[in-house]
């Protein structure tokens, strides 16, 4: 089963968001999860923009890279903008989506809104993710 790893730094708000609408958007056959480098708290606006769509990550918790079986992972979508993403070896395959961290309510919607935009790349055309 393909893994896709969502990376950044906190793993409290755009790889959760990227993780929860991978997980309902995606047909099966896929495996998501997502961790950060230095990994905080969920935040709750990110649990919020879900909600709006029927999404629930409330029990989503932010996760560091020891929690993540990365000889498992096909995929990493790196997700930082701003500040420097956390690099992890090995043969995989890389994507970046630079995108910035949310701070208010309009900016999660934003980032949720692109990352709804951008996930089916991963599972309709997948040699042509941007």
């Amino acid at each position: 089963m393909p893994t896709i790893l969502f990376l950044c730094v906190r793993n409290s708000a755009r790889s959760q968001i990227a993780e929860g609408l991978a997980r309902v958007m995606a047909p099966a056959g896929y495996r998501f999860v997502s961790a950060g480098s230095d990994p905080g708290e969920l935040n709750p606006l990110a649990v919020q923009v879900l909600a709006e769509q029927r999404v629930d990550i409330s029990q989503h918790r932010a996760k560091g890279l020891a929690g993540i079986a990365l000889d498992q992972v096909d995929t990493i979508v790196t997700l930082c903008a701003e500040e420097v993403c956390p690099i992890v070896p090995g043969n995989v395959r890389r994507l970046h989506w630079p995108l910035a961290d949310p701070k208010d309510i309009e900016s999660f919607r934003t980032v949720r809104d692109e990352l709804r935009r951008r996930l089916p790349a991963l599972w309709d055309q997948p040699s042509r993710v941007r």
